[in-house]
């Protein structure tokens, strides 16, 4: 009986423990998964199956049925779901590549360079940002707005700006991009949408990644600035020391032992980018219909058909559990790379 309780060393459990482990374990991994199998037994019933109460178990409590799939991709179209679909993954790659390419330059900015901007002349661009959206506001065209905006900010920063005594940090900076992805996005979208109205661009894929790229930049910057930080400057002053260049130490050194990061990175704004809803509900229309909107569509026009919207949920979240296995291994792979690197 005491073996059951005995470890062969303090980095092994006990059987007795294993076991409790693997219950708890599983006990998790069915809280996970019973959703997404919820999904799949639900695609593969009929209205009657969905409304008589709760079946979970095919060919026992029901009788699958295709019902729900030819109903969207057939009776509906393809056009019904390709189009929405095809939007979606384009502006979601789109944008997830942008905000990683700007965001991780950035954040690498912030661990190798010190930076010292003033406060002042922060305001005084944000003053003179105000004052080219209130141009636009009165009929003014846009690029005139932007030029008188630009040529005010200079003059104030070559009379004023002198007088600005405080400075921030790079700590302060990372820490003011942060509190621009807790501002909640119902706050910011009035002036978004009027900023797109104005400049012509509502209903536009480019209105859309231009948004979730500026709303996911400091996600990234956040997380690859924690990642470089882990990196060691001594590699880098190495390959300075042998004659590398700044672009050679990028891409020799820090982008293979930054690998994972930017994976793992990606895949989390991709994921916000994909499930994106209040943004897409004010900005897109008929030609930049994207999943989210047809889901809460297909509920509002036709009612909780849970079957259908079952069906939906499924060709969004299974592309996304692929490519979440495929960069798992990938990260894996990045890390050991680093690892012998480093």
């Amino acid at each position: 009986m005491n073996r059951i309780f005995r470890t062969s060393s303090p980095f092994h459990l006990s059987p007795f423990w294993k076991m409790v482990s693997y219950m708890v374990l599983g006990v998790w991994a069915f809280i996970v998964i019973f959703p997404l199998y919820w999904l799949l037994v639900t695609s593969f019933k009929q209205p009657v199956d969905v409304a008589s109460g709760p079946k979970f178990v095919p060919f026992v409590d029901y009788q699958p049925s295709l019902h729900a799939w030819k109903e969207l991709l057939v009776d509906d179209g393809i056009e019904y779901v390709g189009r929405p679909y095809v939007t979606t993954v384009t502006i979601a790659i789109t944008s997830a590549t942008a905000a990683l390419l700007i965001g991780a330059g950035a954040a690498y900015a912030l661990t190798r360079f010190e930076y010292r901007p003033k406060p002042g002349l922060i305001l005084t661009f944000i003053g003179c940002v105000a004052f080219a959206g209130l141009i636009i506001g009165l009929g003014a065209p846009w690029p005139l707005a932007v030029v008188i905006a630009i040529v005010i900010f200079f003059l104030l920063a070559q009379g004023i700006g002198r007088r600005f005594k405080g400075t921030m940090s790079n700590d302060d900076i990372a820490f003011w991009l942060i509190s621009q992805r807790i501002l909640p996005p119902v706050t910011v979208i009035i002036p978004i949408y009027i900023l797109f109205q104005q400049l012509g661009m509502l209903d536009t894929p480019q209105a859309l990644i231009i948004t979730y790229c500026a709303a996911n930049l400091p996600i990234v910057i956040w997380f690859m600035r924690d990642y470089f930080q882990s990196l060691p400057i001594e590699l880098e002053e190495s390959a300075f020391i042998d004659g590398a260049n700044r672009f050679q130490v990028m891409k020799n050194i820090i982008l293979p032992l930054s690998a994972p990061g930017l994976i793992a990175t990606f895949l989390i704004v991709l994921v916000f980018s994909w499930n994106e809803y209040v943004m897409a509900l004010f900005l897109s229309g008929s030609q930049t219909h994207t999943m989210p909107l047809l889901v809460s569509g297909q509920n509002a026009t036709r009612g909780p058909q849970w079957w259908n919207i079952s069906v939906l949920v499924l060709l969004m979240v299974i592309p996304l559990i692929f490519m979440a296995i495929a960069l798992e291994r990938y990260i894996a792979k990045g890390l050991l790379v680093g690892a012998v690197k480093g």
